[in-house]
């Protein structure tokens, strides 16, 4: 069996990595408990997280023991990498029920059966922490002028850094000695965005328990035009069917860049790479039955095969002009509602068509939302009862995006 590390390393994961050569032998030679962490900041995981959760997969299938962390700890204090401002503080009620969906979305991709992966949740040790106790122990190990230093703290020196957000790597960092010292963890993996805090916990096991760890970071998943993969107009793109349909998910990446297509089946399929080469391959018309599987696949391995189906038979129905109504993502509503009108932009915004006015107005102006195949021409524009036909209406929002509403 191929090596994992060559695995990752072929498919265009591994950014970064401490000790390459030696952690490749220990992959090599030994089943390696290694862990990823997710701060519960949302009611589901997204697609950027579906990235690392694929790196899982990959360990798994080749013996080695995931540990899934949920951050219901840090996530107390959040993670002040890439941000301009301090995170919103968020109750503990609001964190143990989103760590609660992450428990449940991740039960769906890893195997939890007879100790094969573990899930754990940060809250369980940081909690309770005594201050004192805590920075004598691993406080003294920090620099605050190297700490200064990483881009997740010097960025935001001019706007201002608190003490509270400072704590945040000490907490990752004690997070990784925690699991070291109770599961045997010799390996962090998270985003490159990561590196400055994964690196601080491996410096710290290193230094506290004199023994050999690791960490690796992979590239952020980002299109070729350089934006954040999973972002769209309509906001981002989630695991939880119920806030992004199998449908959606599979348009969305049914229609991303060509240049993207080779690189998104390496990332987030399971395809062997004969067959991801050859059809990044493809080109002209052809690099669209690319993007069949590319959308059939990541839809499959998100939601089941029966929902990438229906998702895939949907979507060939709209394009060949055929729609398949029981197919398309639907949004019942109250019928009162259209008694005595909404107004269109209301109504695209309560069903996530759009995110503000300016978008929808900006849309309408272009010709881009239609309603029954008629062009939405003001968006000054009720919506009655008048304009549905037993009970429906279906919206479109430029050539592929299909909304249908029924009361």
């Amino acid at each position: 069996m191929k090596n994992v590390f060559d695995t990752l390393s072929e498919r265009g994961y591994i950014d970064q990595v401490t000790f390459e050569d030696e952690l490749r032998e220990l992959l090599e030679k030994e089943s390696v408990t290694f862990y990823i962490g997710f701060d519960a900041t949302a009611d589901s995981l997204t697609l950027g997280h579906f990235l690392q959760i694929m790196v899982m997969m990959h360990m798994q299938r080749a013996g080695h023991r995931p540990i899934a962390l949920l951050g219901g700890g840090t996530t107390m204090i959040g993670d002040p990498s890439g941000k301009s401002d301090m995170r919103q503080i968020m109750t503990k009620e609001t964190i143990d029920y989103n760590a609660s969906r992450f428990r449940e979305q991740l039960g769906r991709f890893l195997d939890f059966s007879n100790d094969r992966a573990i899930m754990v949740n940060n809250a369980d040790w940081l909690l309770n922490l005594n201050f004192l106790e805590f920075m004598r122990e691993i406080g003294v190990h920090f620099s605050v002028n190297r700490m200064l230093t990483f881009d997740c703290y010097k960025n935001r020196m001019e706007q201002g850094l608190t003490f509270f957000e400072f704590g945040y790597m000490l907490m990752q960092s004690y997070d990784y000695l925690k699991l070291y010292r109770d599961h045997g963890c010799k390996l962090q993996l998270g985003g490159s965005d990561q590196w400055s805090n994964i690196l601080s916990g491996y410096e710290l096991v290193r230094k506290l328990e004199q023994d050999k760890v690791y960490a690796m970071t992979f590239k952020l998943l980002t299109t070729a035009a350089g934006t954040k993969m999973g972002k769209t107009e309509a906001g981002t793109i989630w695991l939880d069917p119920e806030k992004t349909p199998p449908y959606e998910l599979y348009q969305y990446m049914r229609n991303v860049d060509d240049r993207d297509v080779e690189k998104f089946l390496a990332l987030l399929t399971f395809l062997p790479m004969e067959e991801v080469k050859r059809l990044g391959s493809l080109e002209g018309a052809e690099i669209n039955k690319a993007k069949e599987v590319l959308a059939f696949e990541v839809t499959k391995a998100i939601h089941g095969e029966e929902e990438a189906e229906k998702a895939q038979q949907a979507s060939r129905s709209l394009f060949s002009g055929a729609k398949d109504e029981d197919s398309i993502p639907f949004t019942k509503m109250d019928r009162s509602i259209f008694e005595n009108g909404i107004g269109i932009l209301d109504l695209l915004r309560d069903i996530h068509i759009i995110k503000s006015n300016s978008e929808g107005r900006r849309l309408i102006e272009q010709g881009g939302i239609s309603i029954d195949d008629i062009k939405v021409e003001s968006f000054d524009k009720t919506i009655t009862l008048d304009d549905f036909n037993d009970g429906k209406i279906l919206i479109r929002k430029g050539k592929k995006v299909y909304h249908q509403i029924r009361i």
